[in-house]
């Protein structure tokens, strides 16, 4: 349990903390490039404002990585600790893969109806249809990442009864 609590301890400030700087990073790229001159910058024939664009984009991008990692990591702590609280067994973790089949379904029906309708609202209506689309994109991502881990799980349980069987056929054989 001291364990979790450290992963907690180490990883949410990091999580926090990469998500503050790929939005800082996201606003520079939003605002900066615009007031740049028209430079072009000689060689590769391009303007100094989109090469600023490319980079802060680059930047906003490995932050967002970064937090990932960090959210998938807490995520795997967080789901253990929630299944422990809720009292689920190991035993029905195929019903609780198909569940989560279900929920991805689920959300990409959601967000895939409400998109469009949250493009419509003017003004901020772009960025809202964006924040729904990697919203569920990441609930996405974590209940895959989830159902990967159930069924590894499920496969090594299996791997290992067979593995069990096969030793114990092989010493009776001997034995005989």
């Amino acid at each position: 349990m001291k364990d979790k609590k450290e992963e907690i301890r180490r990883r949410l400030p990091r999580l926090v903390t990469n998500m503050i700087m790929a939005i800082i990073f996201w606003l520079i790229s939003a605002f900066v490039p615009p007031t740049l001159p028209e430079i072009v910058v000689p060689g590769i024939n391009t303007e100094a404002s989109f090469l600023v664009w490319i980079l802060t984009i680059i930047i906003t991008a490995i932050f967002l990585i970064r937090a990932l990692t960090d959210a998938l990591a807490l995520g795997y702590v967080l789901t253990d600790a929630i299944t422990r609280k809720l009292g689920v067994k190991e035993e029905q973790s195929s019903k609780r893969a198909a569940r989560e089949l279900v929920y991805i379904i689920a959300i990409v029906l959601v967000v895939t109806a409400v998109s469009p309708l949250l493009l419509n609202i003017q003004d901020v209506g772009y960025y809202l249809s964006t924040a729904t689309v990697y919203i569920g994109l990441g609930l996405v991502i974590l209940f895959i990442y989830d159902i990967g881990r159930l069924v590894y799980k499920i496969i090594e349980e299996k791997a290992e009864s067979l593995a069990d069987y096969v030793s114990q056929t092989k010493q009776d054989k001997s034995s005989d």
